[in-house]
């Protein structure tokens, strides 16, 4: 459930809560670092990309793209983590928009090369992921990408078994991507599943 006033709340100590889950490989932040070091080499491969990023937070990855030398773009809907993120990037352009109504009316006709989101999406149930990953496609240059990194599991399967080891831990409130169901629709998309930990994965869209 989106609630950008815990967000607010959580906004200073997010990088160290975050650290803590990763370094214990726990669920859900297992593979945090590995996840967005995989988006980063990807975007690297080519120079001078156009990159949202929807649900920045606190900038982690948009910072590395920014200090070296990337076009900027974010929405977020938490004002602190704006605060913090436009600290590191001074010259980005950041939004504070709610994405479960889509994107800001400031990045109509503008195409990215790059459309990235990081453990943000989960916030939307199965059919809104599917009708937002349809509308970040129409802001996609021809050769651009969207990739997707979140909690994610390639079956149900997989997701289930998460589910019954994280014991209490286990949000009930979040939506996680379950790709194999994901893949289905998206008939027509060059789509993949790249597994990044037992509870993270990246989905590429081309």
């Amino acid at each position: 459930m989106l609630d950008s006033e815990g967000f607010d709340l959580w906004a200073d100590g997010y990088d160290e809560s975050v650290n803590l889950s990763e370094e214990d490989n726990d669920y859900p932040f297992a593979g945090y670092k590995n996840l967005l070091n995989a988006i980063y080499n990807i975007i690297r491969k080519k120079e001078k990309a156009k990159v949202l990023d929807i649900g920045f937070g606190t900038g982690v990855l948009t910072k590395k793209l920014y200090d070296d030398g990337y076009e900027i773009y974010g929405v977020d809907f938490s004002k602190r983590m704006i605060e913090i993120a436009k600290e590191k990037m001074p010259l980005s352009r950041l939004f504070q928009y709610d994405f479960s109504k889509g994107l800001p009316k400031e990045l109509e006709n503008l195409w990215f090369d790059y459309i990235i989101s990081t453990y943000a999406t989960h916030h939307l149930d199965d059919n809104g992921k599917v009708q937002f990953f349809h509308r970040l496609s129409e802001y996609i240059s021809d050769d651009g990408e969207i990739l997707i990194g979140d909690v994610a599991f390639q079956t149900r399967k997989l997701l289930e078994q998460c589910k019954i080891k994280s014991g209490d831990y286990w949000d009930n409130e979040e939506i996680y991507i379950v790709y194999d169901e994901l893949k289905k629709s998206f008939p027509q998309n060059n789509i993949k599943f790249i597994p990044i930990s037992h509870c993270a994965g990246i989905v590429r869209f081309k």
